[in-house]
């Protein structure tokens, strides 16, 4: 069986998961949290750090803050691209108004930006709001 390794959005803790049961809402060994949302949700750095290094999966980053306009428009787009591409990637969102540090270290400019990680390396960035099927359409092209 062909597993999947991914890190539980709420404790932290690394998980494996078999492929072919990711749309099945597999739960997290630890905490019993889903490890699949059907949404995005808000990250801190720690979980971040831990989800970019450890999960197979593509995981994509939505890096905004609240007082940004194109980042409040993108916020409800972003969670239609999340519930439609459940099971093939996960998307979170990290409020760089929050976590400066994080937005800094890794040189964003504008927000919103996206940005695709697997395996500890980043595999795409794109700055701007974009409609769910764009956001949809790009991350497909970087999933397995």
């Amino acid at each position: 069986m062909d597993y999947v390794k991914m890190t539980c959005l709420k404790c932290g803790q690394g998980n494996r998961a078999p492929k072919d049961k990711l749309n099945d809402a597999p739960k997290c060994a630890n905490c019993g949290q889903p490890l699949m949302g059907d949404k995005a949700v808000d990250i801190t750095p720690q979980t971040f750090d831990k989800a970019k290094n450890l999960d197979d999966m593509l995981l994509v980053v939505d890096f905004w803050a609240p007082w940004c306009g194109p980042c409040r428009t993108m916020a409800p787009e972003f969670n239609k691209a999340a519930q439609a591409l459940k099971g093939k990637a996960r998307l979170v969102k990290l409020n760089t108004e929050q976590y400066q540090t994080v937005s800094q270290k890794l040189g964003i400019r504008g927000i919103p930006t996206m940005i695709g990680f697997r395996d500890g390396k980043e595999v795409f960035r794109q700055s701007g709001a974009m409609p769910a099927q764009q956001i949809e359409k790009l991350i497909k092209t970087h999933t397995r």
